[in-house]
């Protein structure tokens, strides 16, 4: 095996869970995460001689899967409504009360604005901190930091309305 190959093999073993636990969140779609992920990795091999540094591996990958995920949106055939969206995201609810939970809080990230959305997807999904969402994002790190609190507060703002709602229901 080449030099190559075994940086790839690496790099694939090390990080397909988290791109591909990324490309779901942000497709919702198990087939098309899938297949970005795999143009992601492809990608990655034919440029790999361009990761210098070992470290950046995963900010290199994410920002390959974010532009693979922008040409899916180039080439889109037809859009599904939001109607549509949240009727086939209803069919995915599950019965034991963990994944319910797990199942609301998941809709609730996903109903929040991209703005909010993908900054606090990479620090939960990626494990980046706001320097690394902000260099990812090509925004001001205080901006990013200004959208996940704001994120948390819309989550936290939506648990208090669902507790309050069970509470008197």
């Amino acid at each position: 095996m080449s030099k190559k190959q075994i940086k790839y093999e690496a790099l694939v073993q090390a990080y397909h869970k988290d791109i591909y636990r990324y490309a779901y969140w942000l497709t919702h779609d198990q087939h098309i995460a899938e297949d970005i992920v795999q143009e992601t990795f492809l990608r990655a091999w034919r440029s790999l001689d361009s990761l210098q540094d070992d470290k950046a591996a995963k900010s290199w990958l994410i920002t390959i899967l974010r532009r693979e995920n922008a040409r899916r949106f180039e080439r889109k055939q037809f859009d599904i409504s939001d109607v549509e969206t949240d009727i086939i995201a209803d069919n995915l609810s599950s019965t034991n009360e963990e994944n319910t939970e797990q199942y609301w809080l998941q809709k609730q990230i996903t109903r929040l604005p991209d703005e909010y959305k993908e900054p606090l997807l990479l620090q939960i999904i990626g494990g980046f901190n706001g320097e690394e969402i902000a260099e990812l994002l090509k925004l001001n790190k205080n901006t990013v930091m200004t959208r996940l609190f704001r994120a948390r507060n819309m989550l936290k703002e939506a648990i208090e309305n669902q507790s309050a709602r069970l509470s008197n229901g």
